[in-house]
């Protein structure tokens, strides 16, 4: 499959079989985490065989078998969260090219795992593995709901929409609104401490559907 296609089978999910990423993976895993490190200056931290990823009320409750972990870290800087939340759009679809699940944690996740990244700021983790099923679809927004374009929609600003619809957000609302004109788009959104790491994942996910080449971010 290709990874736009990847992108929609990418789901939710957080509980996982007690089993390995194998080595050939995990080397596959850390090159992506490097590349984005590189690219946009981040300290993102693959761990693996360490079950302090959430809290032990979120283990009761939500999760299972969480052992592998992505720490979304780097210098606390105005834009790290977007650029956060981009690239671990990026890590998450490559990883399910790869045959894993991923979980994207913002907001419960354990907070002492930031001593694995000393001085740094942590927004989040994205839990991944081999989940014990591959998640389902979560309800979702309308293309009418979270945008709107300047004339007749062009069939790349469609595409990007869908795919955005696809990007995991903070407690999955959707609260966003793209708008276009021409060849210029612009994300509006306002989702408080996870406003950043939301307009990355989901300025990712347009891209992908939306084709680079189609327009100019606003």
């Amino acid at each position: 499959m290709t990874i736009k296609e990847d992108m929609k089978e990418r789901h939710m999910v957080r509980k996982y079989v007690d089993k390995k990423i194998p080595e050939d993976l995990v080397s596959k895993l850390n090159e992506k985490i490097k590349e984005n490190n590189k690219k946009y200056d981040l300290s993102i931290k693959l761990m693996l065989d360490n079950d302090k990823a959430v809290n032990s009320i979120i283990k009761l409750l939500l999760a299972k078998g969480v052992k592998n972990y992505i720490i979304l870290a780097g210098n606390d800087t105005d834009d790290l969260a977007e650029k956060l939340g981009y690239s671990s759009a990026d890590i998450m679809l490559y990883a399910q090219t790869l045959g894993l699940n991923t979980w994207y944690v913002g907001g419960t996740f354990n907070r002492g795992v930031s001593k694995y990244v000393p001085n740094k700021k942590v927004i989040g983790i994205v839990a991944i593995g081999y989940g014990i099923n591959n998640g389902v679809a979560h309800k979702s927004k309308t293309l009418e709901e979270v945008s709107s374009y300047d004339g007749t929609m062009p069939e790349w600003f469609k595409n990007g929409i869908l795919a955005s619809l696809l990007a995991p957000t903070a407690l999955n609302k959707q609260d966003y609104r793209i708008v276009g004109k021409g060849n210029k788009v612009k994300i509006e959104i306002d989702n408080g401490i996870f406003t950043g790491a939301n307009k990355g994942l989901i300025k990712y996910h347009f891209e992908l559907g939306a084709g680079k080449e189609s327009f100019e971010w606003e």
